[in-house]
This record gives C-alpha cells, structure tokens and sequence, in this order.
C-alpha cells in the first residue's frame, strides 16, 4: 500500500513539474511577437529515485533586428540593456527599444517610463538622429548640417545577466548575483529605425508543448491506473 502511495506521490509531483514548465512555454510563445523579449526556460532533470526536478533560466540571446520606418524605435546589437525610470522613481532595464515622445516631449518607454536620465525633444525640432554609441541629435531643419546634441542614451551591461530579475513588462532588475549595472562609454550598439525582436523560437516552443501535452496525458493516464489498483486493493482488504 505504501508502494502505490509513493507512486502516486511521485507521478502528482513530476505531472505539476510538466504542468509549471508547459506555462513557460506558452508564456514565451504568446510573447513571440514582444520587441526584446528574451525566452524563459524552465529546464527538468529526473533525479535517480524517479522525481522530476527544475530550474527556471533566461536565455539573453540576441534576437533578430528588423527595420522599421519609426524614427523612436531603437535596437541594442550586441549585450546591454537600457535603464528606465518609472513615474515613482523605480530603475528598471530593458532591451525593449520601443520609445515614443511623452510628456514635455520627453523620450519614454511604450508604458512612459523615462529613458535614461531624460532625453528632451525639442518642440521645434524638424528630426532627430540616435547615433550607435547613443548620443541624441536633434535638428532645426531638413538643410541642417550639424545637430544640437541633446542627450544620449545610456548602455549598461551586468557581470552575470543571467541572473537579472524580471519584473514584468519585458523590464529586468538587478540581484546580487547579477551585480550592479554598468554604464559601457564606448560602444556602437545602438542601432535607429530598428527593433529586436523576440530570441524565442517558434518551432521549438511549438513542439516543447506537444510533448509535454503527450508526457501530462501519459502521467495521468498512471496516476488513473494506480489509483484503481489502490481502490481495489482496500476492497480486498475490507
């Protein structure tokens, strides 16, 4: 009897293990589409008495770049992240380089929060050009040859990034064991009038679910078998 309870302990444990991992693959596939988002991983190891056991990871690959025509949207070619302030005052760092011009013609996020430590568009402005290592130009008019140097976009990278923390909203924060961020000067990674996109792939996410879909209906397809050999059992019993 304690047998089938240990096998039935055992299958309920390694069935929730697939059933949490499941949620992280649809999570990364319904973000396929989300600028910057980078795959969560929930990766299983069965251990020699028969459980199942998991970590969760982030893959921080780079994500393709696709052009667009939106002069605000921004890409990061290479590793980094750029820090953004919430309205309360709270950093976070994202790849999500999906800006547009907010308050007092401000650069902000998609859902207005600051980037970097404020980068102000001039209302007058006829256009304005991100250089790769971030410095923002803005000019007055089309024949403009040389731009008033407005702000620059801040790039930092952590000692251990795999370690960062996500908050939501495709925004990251730091942990002690990602380290502190830090502000990279010299670089060419910034890349205008482009976005990346998403590092999940899509084939491999689709075929993650069906066979984790097989794995669950087989582990309760057990578990029904067990359970109707525990029940004939105690009638034995009785």
């Amino acid at each position: 009897m304690h047998s089938f309870q240990a096998i039935i302990r055992r299958n309920v444990s390694n069935v929730t293990h697939q059933f949490e991992k499941l949620g992280y693959v649809g999570n990364n596939l319904t973000n396929y589409n989300t600028k910057g988002y980078k795959t969560v991983n929930f990766e299983q190891m069965l251990n020699e008495d028969g459980y199942l056991v998991g970590a969760v990871r982030s893959d921080y690959a780079q994500g393709s770049i696709m052009i667009t025509s939106n002069p605000y949207d921004v890409a990061i070619n290479g590793t980094g992240f750029i820090p953004v302030i919430s309205e309360d005052g709270e950093v976070a760092y994202t790849r999500d380089g999906t800006f547009k011009q907010g308050k007092n013609g401000y650069l902000v996020t998609g859902d207005n929060w600051l980037v970097g430590e404020g980068i102000k568009i001039p209302a007058n402005c006829f256009k304005f050009e991100i250089k790769k290592n971030g410095e923002v130009f803005a000019y007055d008019t089309n024949e403009s040859i040389s731009g008033k140097k407005i702000g620059t976009i801040p790039l930092v990278r952590f000692d251990c990034q795999e370690n960062l923390k996500y908050i939501g909203m495709n925004k990251f924060a730091p942990t002690e064991e990602s380290g502190e961020a830090k502000l990279i000067k010299d670089h060419d990674c910034f890349a205008q009038h482009n976005l990346e996109g998403s590092n999940t792939n899509l084939y491999s996410g689709v075929g993650d679910m069906l066979r984790l879909n097989a794995s669950m209906i087989a582990g309760m397809r057990m578990m029904k078998v067990v359970d109707d050999m525990y029940n004939k059992s105690i009638n034995i019993r009785e």
